[in-house]
């Protein structure tokens, strides 16, 4: 099963994220964020409420609640 164990922020929308199979990369969700119509999602446009996420349940979990699975975000590279 694939987690994310590290993400830090980057600039913009764009994370660096580590996963368990030793993959790394820096994922940019400005696509994601800019093109998905949920209310939730969109509030991740503001980069204040974008910066504030921590790592839960094996993947990036904002302080809003949204999170993506680890396979969609490997799905960004």
């Amino acid at each position: 099963m694939l987690h994310v164990i590290d993400a830090k922020y980057i600039d913009n929308y764009k994370i660096s994220v580590t996963f368990n199979d030793g993959y790394h990369f820096v994922a940019d969700f400005e696509k994601v964020i800019k093109s998905d119509h949920r209310a939730i999602v969109k509030q991740l446009a503001d980069l204040n409420v974008f910066k504030d996420f921590c790592l839960q349940a094996h993947t990036i979990t904002w302080s809003n609640g949204v999170d993506f699975a680890p396979e969609f975000i490997k799905s960004l590279h």
